[in-house]
Protein backbone atom coordinates (compact mmCIF):
# COMPACT_ATOMS: atom_id res chain seq x y z
CA UNK A 1 0.00 0.00 0.00
CA UNK A 2 1.34 2.95 -1.31
CA UNK A 3 1.20 5.97 2.20
CA UNK A 4 -0.56 8.47 0.27
CA UNK A 5 -2.00 11.94 2.50
CA UNK A 6 -4.12 14.66 0.96
CA UNK A 7 -2.56 18.22 1.96
CA UNK A 8 -6.46 18.95 2.79
CA UNK A 9 -5.42 17.70 6.14
CA UNK A 10 -3.78 20.93 6.36
CA UNK A 11 -5.57 23.24 4.16
CA UNK A 12 -6.00 26.08 6.46
CA UNK A 13 -2.06 26.67 6.26
CA UNK A 14 0.20 27.24 3.60
CA UNK A 15 1.75 24.52 1.94
CA UNK A 16 5.24 25.23 2.37
CA UNK A 17 8.95 22.52 2.06
CA UNK A 18 8.67 22.80 5.70
CA UNK A 19 5.28 21.06 5.90
CA UNK A 20 6.07 18.42 3.21
CA UNK A 21 9.41 17.90 5.33
CA UNK A 22 6.91 17.18 8.49
CA UNK A 23 4.59 14.94 5.62
CA UNK A 24 7.82 12.75 4.54
CA UNK A 25 8.76 12.53 8.29
CA UNK A 26 5.74 10.35 9.36
CA UNK A 27 6.12 7.76 6.20
CA UNK A 28 3.90 9.37 3.54
CA UNK A 29 5.45 8.23 0.27
CA UNK A 30 2.35 10.26 -2.11
CA UNK A 31 0.48 13.44 -1.84
CA UNK A 32 -2.87 14.62 -3.10
CA UNK A 33 -2.29 17.99 -3.36
CA UNK A 34 -5.72 20.23 -2.25
CA UNK A 35 -5.66 23.06 -4.97
CA UNK A 36 -7.35 26.10 -2.59
CA UNK A 37 -5.08 29.61 -3.69
CA UNK A 38 -4.62 30.20 0.37
CA UNK A 39 -2.70 26.66 1.22
CA UNK A 40 -0.95 26.24 -2.68
CA UNK A 41 -1.12 28.81 -4.80
CA UNK A 42 -1.16 27.10 -8.30
CA UNK A 43 -1.26 30.10 -10.49
CA UNK A 44 2.48 31.08 -9.14
CA UNK A 45 4.53 29.34 -11.03
CA UNK A 46 7.42 30.02 -8.40
CA UNK A 47 5.20 28.39 -5.89
CA UNK A 48 4.95 25.70 -7.87
CA UNK A 49 8.97 25.35 -8.47
CA UNK A 50 9.18 25.47 -4.80
CA UNK A 51 6.80 22.38 -4.10
CA UNK A 52 8.48 20.49 -6.90
CA UNK A 53 11.65 21.25 -5.20
CA UNK A 54 10.25 20.19 -1.92
CA UNK A 55 8.74 17.00 -3.47
CA UNK A 56 11.71 15.54 -5.38
CA UNK A 57 14.00 16.28 -1.98
CA UNK A 58 11.61 13.94 0.11
CA UNK A 59 10.93 11.28 -2.86
CA UNK A 60 7.36 12.40 -2.71
CA UNK A 61 5.04 11.47 -5.61
CA UNK A 62 2.49 13.78 -6.65
CA UNK A 63 -0.86 11.42 -7.04
CA UNK A 64 -3.24 14.05 -7.58
CA UNK A 65 -4.56 17.32 -7.36
CA UNK A 66 -7.67 18.25 -5.95
CA UNK A 67 -9.85 20.67 -8.23
CA UNK A 68 -10.40 24.09 -6.53
CA UNK A 69 -14.31 24.08 -5.42
CA UNK A 70 -14.89 27.14 -3.81
CA UNK A 71 -14.27 30.76 -5.52
CA UNK A 72 -12.84 32.24 -2.45
CA UNK A 73 -10.59 30.41 0.20
CA UNK A 74 -8.71 32.10 2.60
CA UNK A 75 -7.49 30.60 5.90
CA UNK A 76 -10.09 30.96 8.37
CA UNK A 77 -13.33 30.04 6.45
CA UNK A 78 -14.47 28.51 3.03
CA UNK A 79 -16.47 30.48 0.66
CA UNK A 80 -20.30 29.82 0.66
CA UNK A 81 -19.87 29.93 -2.96
CA UNK A 82 -18.91 27.12 -5.25
CA UNK A 83 -16.70 26.83 -8.23
CA UNK A 84 -19.12 24.53 -10.38
CA UNK A 85 -18.36 23.45 -13.86
CA UNK A 86 -22.19 21.99 -13.70
CA UNK A 87 -23.40 25.92 -13.22
CA UNK A 88 -26.06 26.49 -15.71
CA UNK A 89 -24.90 30.05 -15.93
CA UNK A 90 -21.94 30.38 -18.60
CA UNK A 91 -20.48 33.02 -17.48
CA UNK A 92 -19.87 31.12 -13.99
CA UNK A 93 -19.15 28.18 -15.98
CA UNK A 94 -16.49 29.13 -18.05
CA UNK A 95 -14.34 30.67 -14.73
CA UNK A 96 -15.16 27.45 -12.94
CA UNK A 97 -13.22 25.99 -16.42
CA UNK A 98 -10.35 28.49 -16.47
CA UNK A 99 -9.63 28.18 -13.37
CA UNK A 100 -9.21 24.46 -12.98
CA UNK A 101 -7.11 25.07 -16.35
CA UNK A 102 -4.91 26.87 -14.41
CA UNK A 103 -4.26 24.10 -11.73
CA UNK A 104 -4.19 21.46 -14.51
CA UNK A 105 -1.01 23.55 -15.67
CA UNK A 106 0.74 22.35 -12.54
CA UNK A 107 1.70 19.30 -14.60
CA UNK A 108 4.10 21.42 -16.65
CA UNK A 109 6.59 21.43 -13.53
CA UNK A 110 4.86 19.15 -11.33
CA UNK A 111 3.66 15.50 -13.52
CA UNK A 112 0.46 13.92 -11.87
CA UNK A 113 -1.89 11.48 -12.56
CA UNK A 114 -5.08 12.52 -11.36
CA UNK A 115 -7.37 15.79 -11.46
CA UNK A 116 -9.82 14.80 -8.54
CA UNK A 117 -12.91 16.77 -9.62
CA UNK A 118 -16.34 18.12 -8.41
CA UNK A 119 -19.22 17.79 -10.93
CA UNK A 120 -21.72 19.55 -8.53
CA UNK A 121 -22.12 21.14 -5.65
CA UNK A 122 -24.41 19.77 -2.33
CA UNK A 123 -27.25 22.47 -2.90
CA UNK A 124 -27.30 21.70 -6.90
CA UNK A 125 -30.72 19.59 -8.00
CA UNK A 126 -30.67 16.64 -10.76
CA UNK A 127 -31.36 18.75 -13.15
CA UNK A 128 -30.59 18.59 -17.04
CA UNK A 129 -28.85 21.61 -17.19
CA UNK A 130 -26.43 20.85 -14.44
CA UNK A 131 -25.80 17.61 -16.77
CA UNK A 132 -25.66 19.41 -19.84
CA UNK A 133 -23.17 22.28 -18.21
CA UNK A 134 -21.28 19.43 -16.96
CA UNK A 135 -20.74 17.58 -19.95
CA UNK A 136 -19.78 21.11 -22.12
CA UNK A 137 -17.04 21.83 -19.23
CA UNK A 138 -15.74 18.14 -19.07
CA UNK A 139 -16.05 18.08 -23.01
CA UNK A 140 -12.82 20.47 -23.15
CA UNK A 141 -11.27 19.74 -19.77
CA UNK A 142 -10.59 16.06 -20.75
CA UNK A 143 -8.61 17.21 -23.47
CA UNK A 144 -6.59 19.82 -22.20
CA UNK A 145 -5.77 17.11 -18.92
CA UNK A 146 -5.30 14.56 -21.34
CA UNK A 147 -2.57 17.43 -22.84
CA UNK A 148 -0.82 17.45 -19.62
CA UNK A 149 -0.43 13.71 -18.87
CA UNK A 150 -3.64 13.81 -16.65
CA UNK A 151 -7.00 12.04 -16.00
CA UNK A 152 -9.67 13.95 -14.67
CA UNK A 153 -11.35 11.44 -12.13
CA UNK A 154 -14.66 12.58 -11.24
CA UNK A 155 -15.99 12.13 -7.09
CA UNK A 156 -19.01 11.45 -5.50
CA UNK A 157 -20.11 13.78 -3.29
CA UNK A 158 -23.13 14.84 -1.07
CA UNK A 159 -26.09 15.80 -2.83
CA UNK A 160 -28.18 15.07 -5.93
CA UNK A 161 -25.82 15.36 -8.78
CA UNK A 162 -22.75 13.42 -8.49
CA UNK A 163 -24.14 10.40 -6.77
CA UNK A 164 -22.35 7.21 -7.68
CA UNK A 165 -25.37 5.95 -10.02
CA UNK A 166 -25.82 9.43 -11.67
CA UNK A 167 -21.98 9.38 -12.13
CA UNK A 168 -22.28 6.20 -14.23
CA UNK A 169 -24.96 7.64 -15.68
CA UNK A 170 -23.18 10.62 -16.96
CA UNK A 171 -20.00 8.52 -18.47
CA UNK A 172 -22.57 6.27 -20.16
CA UNK A 173 -25.07 9.05 -21.48
CA UNK A 174 -22.20 11.13 -22.60
CA UNK A 175 -19.73 8.22 -23.30
CA UNK A 176 -16.69 10.53 -22.08
CA UNK A 177 -15.64 6.97 -21.07
CA UNK A 178 -11.92 8.42 -20.51
CA UNK A 179 -13.21 10.18 -16.88
CA UNK A 180 -12.68 8.21 -14.48
CA UNK A 181 -13.73 7.70 -10.44
CA UNK A 182 -12.02 8.70 -7.17
CA UNK A 183 -14.62 6.84 -5.08
CA UNK A 184 -15.21 8.95 -1.88
CA UNK A 185 -15.85 6.21 1.06
CA UNK A 186 -17.25 8.85 3.30
CA UNK A 187 -19.71 10.39 1.33
CA UNK A 188 -20.68 6.91 0.34
CA UNK A 189 -21.73 6.34 3.88
CA UNK A 190 -23.30 9.48 4.29
CA UNK A 191 -25.48 8.12 0.72
CA UNK A 192 -26.76 4.71 0.08
CA UNK A 193 -23.71 3.35 2.09
CA UNK A 194 -20.38 2.25 0.85
CA UNK A 195 -20.76 -1.29 -0.57
CA UNK A 196 -24.24 0.01 -2.54
CA UNK A 197 -22.15 2.75 -3.83
CA UNK A 198 -19.35 0.44 -5.09
CA UNK A 199 -21.05 -1.17 -7.91
CA UNK A 200 -21.80 1.91 -10.10
CA UNK A 201 -18.70 3.38 -9.84
CA UNK A 202 -16.21 0.34 -10.18
CA UNK A 203 -15.54 -0.27 -13.50
CA UNK A 204 -14.01 3.13 -14.06
CA UNK A 205 -12.91 3.52 -10.32
CA UNK A 206 -9.00 4.84 -10.03
CA UNK A 207 -8.62 6.64 -6.85
CA UNK A 208 -10.13 6.89 -3.65
CA UNK A 209 -10.77 9.10 -0.95
CA UNK A 210 -10.54 7.27 2.48
CA UNK A 211 -12.07 9.11 5.80
CA UNK A 212 -15.03 8.14 8.40
CA UNK A 213 -17.97 9.38 9.44
CA UNK A 214 -21.32 9.02 12.18
CA UNK A 215 -23.43 8.19 8.72
CA UNK A 216 -25.10 12.26 8.67
CA UNK A 217 -22.23 14.54 7.98
CA UNK A 218 -18.89 14.81 5.91
CA UNK A 219 -16.80 14.76 9.24
CA UNK A 220 -13.74 13.67 7.56
CA UNK A 221 -12.52 11.70 10.75
CA UNK A 222 -9.44 8.93 10.57
CA UNK A 223 -10.70 5.80 10.01
CA UNK A 224 -12.60 3.88 12.45
CA UNK A 225 -13.16 7.13 14.50
CA UNK A 226 -16.64 7.18 12.71
CA UNK A 227 -19.34 4.28 11.94
CA UNK A 228 -17.97 2.80 8.34
CA UNK A 229 -17.94 -0.97 8.92
CA UNK A 230 -13.98 -1.22 8.16
CA UNK A 231 -14.13 -4.75 7.88
CA UNK A 232 -16.61 -4.94 5.34
CA UNK A 233 -15.96 -2.11 3.64
CA UNK A 234 -12.18 -2.72 2.69
CA UNK A 235 -12.09 -6.06 1.23
CA UNK A 236 -14.93 -4.85 -0.90
CA UNK A 237 -12.57 -2.45 -2.32
CA UNK A 238 -10.75 -2.85 -5.24
CA UNK A 239 -7.51 -4.37 -4.86
CA UNK A 240 -5.33 -2.15 -6.38
CA UNK A 241 -7.10 1.25 -5.41
CA UNK A 242 -4.85 4.03 -4.41
CA UNK A 243 -6.07 4.20 -0.74
CA UNK A 244 -5.38 8.40 -0.41
CA UNK A 245 -6.36 9.50 2.81
CA UNK A 246 -7.86 12.92 3.17
CA UNK A 247 -8.88 14.21 6.74
CA UNK A 248 -9.49 17.23 8.51
CA UNK A 249 -7.66 18.61 11.54
CA UNK A 250 -8.62 17.00 14.39
CA UNK A 251 -10.67 19.01 16.52
CA UNK A 252 -9.69 17.08 19.85
CA UNK A 253 -6.84 19.45 20.00
CA UNK A 254 -5.46 23.06 19.77
CA UNK A 255 -6.53 24.60 17.01
CA UNK A 256 -4.40 24.52 14.58
CA UNK A 257 -3.57 21.45 16.22
CA UNK A 258 0.04 20.76 16.11
CA UNK A 259 1.56 19.08 13.13
CA UNK A 260 3.42 16.11 14.74
CA UNK A 261 -0.12 15.47 16.73
CA UNK A 262 -1.86 15.31 13.41
CA UNK A 263 0.75 13.63 11.10
CA UNK A 264 1.53 10.75 14.36
CA UNK A 265 -2.51 9.74 13.94
CA UNK A 266 -2.57 9.26 10.37
CA UNK A 267 0.33 7.34 10.35
CA UNK A 268 -0.97 5.41 13.02
CA UNK A 269 -4.56 5.15 11.19
CA UNK A 270 -2.20 4.10 8.09
CA UNK A 271 -0.75 1.12 10.20
CA UNK A 272 -4.07 -0.34 11.46
CA UNK A 273 -5.36 -0.15 7.52
CA UNK A 274 -2.65 -1.88 6.15
CA UNK A 275 -2.86 -4.41 8.94
CA UNK A 276 -6.65 -4.73 8.08
CA UNK A 277 -6.13 -5.49 4.34
CA UNK A 278 -2.74 -7.60 5.50
CA UNK A 279 -5.18 -9.86 8.25
CA UNK A 280 -8.66 -8.59 7.31
CA UNK A 281 -10.31 -11.76 9.86
CA UNK A 282 -8.38 -9.76 12.40
CA UNK A 283 -9.40 -5.86 12.27
CA UNK A 284 -12.76 -5.39 13.94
Amino acid sequence: MVRTLSTYVFVRRRLTPALLTDIARYSVTAVEIFCSRAHFNYQSADVVREIAGALRDHNLTLHALHAPSERDFNLTHESSTPLSISDPERVRRLEAVDEIKRALDVAEYIPYRYLVQHMGSSRDVADERHFDAAFSSLEHLRIFAKERGVTVALENTPGEVATPARLRQFITDTRLTDLRFCFDIGHAHIGDGVVASLEPMREFMATSHIHDNHGTKDEHLLPYDGTIEWKSALPALPPKLPLVFELKELPAYADPAPTSVVLSAARTAFDRIERALASPEEES
